[in-house]
């Protein structure tokens, strides 16, 4: 099996590909999201409760902190090769920012809840 291609077996989407576009971890369905970062109470298709996956905010600080590095070295570099104005770098890192952890927020919260699932790994004393 190549990477990215669907589970031949169960015809699942690859977990990078399940995670990136909000699949239904069961069925497959692009379902997984209610909003930008906000979960589905169930799956639309399949009715699978999500609810019951303890996934949190957890990876939030990890994200901000990574992303707020990666961030605050590149508009140094900026501000030491180019010196351009302070408005400049406010219209340019705060939407970047915003995006790249809401972004990698989405993607890391889809991540752990289809790596609970795969791995029947829901919170203690519930069963699907």
């Amino acid at each position: 099996m190549q990477p990215g291609s669907p589970d031949t077996e169960s015809g699942r989407p690859s977990l990078a590909e399940a995670a990136l576009f909000g699949c239904c971890p069961r069925c497959g369905e692009r379902a997984l999201f209610d909003g930008v970062v906000k979960f589905a109470p169930r799956c639309s298709a399949c009715q699978l409760d999500y609810e019951r996956f303890n996934v949190g905010d957890g990876p939030a600080a990890f994200l901000t902190l990574i992303i707020g590095a990666l961030i605050t070295g590149l508009a140094i570099w900026l501000d030491a090769a180019v010196r351009p104005p302070f408005w400049v770098h406010i219209l340019l890192w705060v939407p970047i920012t915003i995006g790249a952890v809401l972004g990698g927020l989405r993607v890391s919260k889809a991540l752990l809840l289809i790596a609970e699932y795969r791995n029947k790994a829901g919170e203690a004393g519930r069963s699907e």
